[in-house]
C-alpha cells in the first residue's frame, strides 16, 4: 500500500512538472514586447475620458498577454532614444507638433517601428489649432489628407471586416461598434494602393448620426474607419471619442455615457492588431 501510494504521489509529480515545464515553455515562446502610448488628455472632454480609459485597459491586456505598456504625456519622449526602448508607439489622442519629435517619430516608423493612433491623433483642419503642416504623416502615412467633417452626437455604427489582415481574422463580418464620433476625410482611401482598409462604415448605418445639424447626419458614401499603411507597419483605429452627457455640464463632472473598451469585438480587433504590430519583424518600409 505504501509502495503503491508512494507510486501515484512520484507520477502527480511528474505530471505537474511536465505541466510547468509546458507552461513555462510556453511562456518563454510568447513574444515580449514594449508598448508606449502618447497622449495629452487636456482638451475635449470625451477624449480625455477615452484617454483615461486606454490607460486603464492596455495594462491589463500587457498582464495578460505578455507585453509592457508605458504612457507618457511629455511628448518630448518622442525622440531616438527614447522610442529605442519600444516596439509600438501609441497615439492615444493627439500628434506631435514640434518639428524634431516628428522626425523622430518618422525614422522610427520607417526603420520598421510599429504605430497604432486613435481618433484625434490623425486630425489635421487648416485653419485650426491642428494645422495640416505635416505632409508625411497625414498625406503619406495616413493617406488622408485633411479631416473633412464628423457625425454628430456619437453613435454606433455596424461596421464591414475585411478579414484578410491578422487585426481582423478573428472578426465577424460584420458587428456593432461602440459609441464613437466618426470622420470622413479629404482624400479617398481607396484609390491608394498603399492603404489597407479594414473596416468601414456597413450601409445598414444610415442614417448616422442624431444632430441636431443635418450635415451631422450621414445619409450615404463610403467611410473606412480602420486601415493599415502596406508599407508601415501601422493601424489607425477611428475609434476613440466616449459619449459624454454634454447636454448636463457641471464644472468639470460630466458624466460618461459610453466606453470605447466596452465592446468584446472591437476589444479583439485592437488586440490582434497590437499583438501583430508587436510580433512582427522589423523590416525597413518599402520606398
Amino acid at each position: 500500500m505504501r509502495r503503491s501510494f508512494r507510486n501515484k504521489l512520484l507520477a502527480l509529480a511528474l505530471i505537474i512538472c511536465c505541466v510547468l515545464s509546458a507552461n513555462s515553455i510556453y511562456a518563454q515562446k510568447k513574444s515580449k514586447f514594449n508598448v508606449i502610448a502618447f497622449y495629452t488628455g487636456k482638451n475635449d472632454m470625451a477624449h480625455v475620458s477615452y484617454v483615461h480609459e486606454a490607460n486603464q485597459w492596455f495594462p491589463k491586456m500587457a498582464a495578460k498577454y505578455g507585453f509592457s505598456y508605458d504612457s507618457t504625456a511629455n511628448w518630448n519622449n518622442l525622440n531616438a532614444a527614447f522610442l529605442a526602448k519600444y516596439q509600438v508607439v501609441l497615439f492615444l489622442d493627439t500628434r506631435p507638433e514640434k518639428p524634431e519629435q516628428r522626425l523622430a517619430f518618422e525614422n522610427y516608423m520607417k526603420t520598421g517601428g510599429a504605430w497604432m493612433g486613435f481618433h484625434f491623433s490623425a486630425f489635421a483642419l487648416t485653419p485650426s489649432a491642428y494645422e495640416q503642416n505635416w505632409n508625411w504623416y497625414h498625406n503619406e502615412f495616413l493617406g488622408t489628407g485633411q479631416y473633412g467633417s464628423n457625425t454628430w452626437r456619437p453613435t454606433s455604427a455596424i461596421l464591414r471586416v475585411n478579414r484578410k489582415h491578422p487585426a481582423t481574422k478573428n472578426l465577424p463580418e460584420t458587428f456593432k461598434s461602440q459609441p464613437n464620433e466618426w470622420y470622413r476625410w479629404e482624400k479617398d482611401l481607396r484609390k491608394n494602393p498603399n492603404i489597407d482598409i479594414l473596416l468601414s462604415i456597413d450601409s445598414t448605418s444610415f442614417p448616422l448620426g442624431t444632430g441636431p445639424k443635418a450635415y451631422e447626419i450621414w445619409h450615404t458614401g463610403y467611410y473606412p474607419v480602420v486601415w493599415s499603411n502596406k508599407n508601415y507597419r501601422m493601424i489607425y483605429v477611428n475609434m476613440g471619442h466616449n459619449d459624454m452627457d454634454y447636454e448636463h455640464q457641471y464644472g468639470k463632472d460630466v458624466k460618461t455615457l459610453s466606453y470605447t473598451f466596452d465592446n468584446d469585438i472591437q476589444n479583439q480587433m485592437i488586440i490582434d492588431g497590437l499583438l501583430w504590430l508587436g510580433n512582427g519583424k522589423k523590416t525597413k518600409p518599402k520606398k
